[in-house]
C-alpha cells in the first residue's frame, strides 16, 4: 500500500518533488533533510574556497615584491631600516621580498585556518550537531595548550614584530646578548646567526632583549692611537689627522667606504703605559671594521717613519737601539 507524506502537499518542498518522481514514502520524507541540507554544505564549502581564494590572492598581490621596483604595498607604511648604499641596488629589493614572503606566508596561513574553521562549525550546524560541547571542550584544549605552548608563541609574536619593524635582516651584523654575528636567516621562531669563529648560533626570537645593529644606516670608524709619554701630543695628532685624511681621500681604497671626512679627537685616555689618541669616521654601513684596519695599518707606519715613540710599560722609553 502507497502511502503518501503530509510534507508531500507543500507545494515547491523538496518531499513533493521527490514524491511526484518516485512515488517513495522514505524517499520523500528524507528529501528536505538530504538534499536541502546537502546543498547548504555544499553551497558553504564552495563559498569557503573562494573567499579563501580571493584572500589569498589579494595578499599575494600586497606583498607582491621586485628587487628593483617600488615598496611592496603591505610594506609601504613601514620605515625602511637600510643602509643608504643598499639604495638602487637589488640587496634592498631581496630584503623587502623576504620580509613580505614571510609575513605573507602567515596571514595566508591564518586566513586558511579563520575561513575553514567557520565553514566548519557552519557545516556541524547544518548536520544538527550540538555545537556547545565541541565548543567548550576546544577552550579548554585551547588553554591548556596556551600554557603549555606560550613560549613558542612568544618567540612568534617576537619575530613577527621583528619582521614587520625591520630591526635587522640577512646579512647584517648585529649584537642579540649571549650572540654576536652576521645574521644569516630570519624566522618566525628563531634568528641564525654566525659569529666571527665560523659557530653557527640560534637564537629564540623571544629571548631577544635587545638588539644591537652595526649595519643600519652608517657605521663610526673608531681609532684609538696609543703613543708613548714622551710623544710631542700636537705633533702626533696632526699626523695621524693628516694621514687619516690621505688614506680617506678621493681616488683611494677607502674613499668608497668613507661617508665623511675622519675627525680627530685628541687625546681619548691617559694610562700607566702611555697616551692614546682618538680618531673616528662616519663610513657605510657593516664597513668600519675594515676602515679602521686600514687607517691603524697606515698611521702606524707613519707614527714609525716620523720616529714616534711606542708606548712602554709605567711609561718608561726604552733605551735606542745602539747602531
Amino acid at each position: 500500500m502507497i502511502t503518501q507524506p503530509d510534507c508531500s502537499r507543500d507545494q515547491g518542498s523538496w518531499c513533493s518533488r521527490i514524491y511526484l518522481l518516485t512515488h517513495n514514502d522514505l524517499l520523500s520524507r528524507y528529501a528536505d533533510a538530504v538534499v536541502g541540507t546537502g546543498l547548504r554544505i555544499l553551497l558553504i564549502i564552495v563559498l569557503a574556497v573562494l573567499i579563501r581564494l580571493m584572500v589569498h590572492r589579494t595578499i599575494n598581490r600586497l606583498t607582491q615584491v621586485t628587487a628593483e621596483g617600488p615598496p611592496p604595498g603591505l610594506l609601504r607604511p613601514l620605515r625602511e631600516r637600510a643602509p643608504e648604499s643598499w639604495r638602487g641596488t637589488g640587496v634592498l629589493g631581496q630584503r623587502r621580498s623576504q620580509r613580505a614572503r614571510t609575513i605573507g606566508s602567515v596571514l595566508r596561513s591564518g586566513m586558511t585556518f579563520v575561513v575553514y574553521g567557520v565553514a566548519c562549525t557552519l557545516v556541524l550546524g547544518e548536520l544538527g550537531i550540538n555545537l556547545g560541547p565541541i565548543i567548550a571542550s576546544a577552550g579548554i584544549l585551547g588553554i591548556a595548550l596556551g600554557f603549555g605552548a606560550q613560549n613558542l608563541v612568544k618567540d612568534f609574536l617576537s619575530g613577527m614584530f621583528m619582521m614587520v619593524e625591520d630591526q635587522y635582516g640577512v646579512g647584517d651584523v648585529v649584537d642579540l646578548g649571549e650572540a654576536i654575528g652576521t645574521v644569516e636567516g630570519v624566522g618566525l621562531r628563531v634568528t641564525t646567526l654566525r659569529d666571527s669563529k665560523g659557530t653557527v648560533w640560534y637564537v629564540r626570537n623571544g629571548e631577544v632583549l635587545r638588539v644591537g645593529n652595526s649595519s643600519q644606516d652608517y657605521s663610526v670608524a673608531v681609532v684609538d692611537l696609543p703613543i708613548g709619554y714622551n710623544a710631542d701630543i700636537q705633533a702626533s695628532t696632526e699626523l695621524a689627522g693628516r694621514t687619516a685624511t690621505e688614506l680617506t681621500a678621493d681616488g683611494s681604497a677607502l674613499a668608497a667606504d668613507v661617508l665623511e671626512p675622519p675627525q680627530v679627537l685628541g687625546v681619548e685616555s691617559i694610562s700607566s703605559d702611555g697616551v692614546t689618541l682618538r680618531i673616528t669616521t662616519k663610513v657605510q654601513a657593516g664597513r668600519q671594521w675594515a676602515v679602521q684596519r686600514a687607517l691603524l695599518a697606515g698611521i702606524k707606519a707613519a707614527f714609525a717613519e716620523a720616529g714616534i715613540p711606542a708606548p712602554s710599560p709605567a711609561g718608561i722609553t726604552a733605551p735606542p737601539t745602539p747602531t
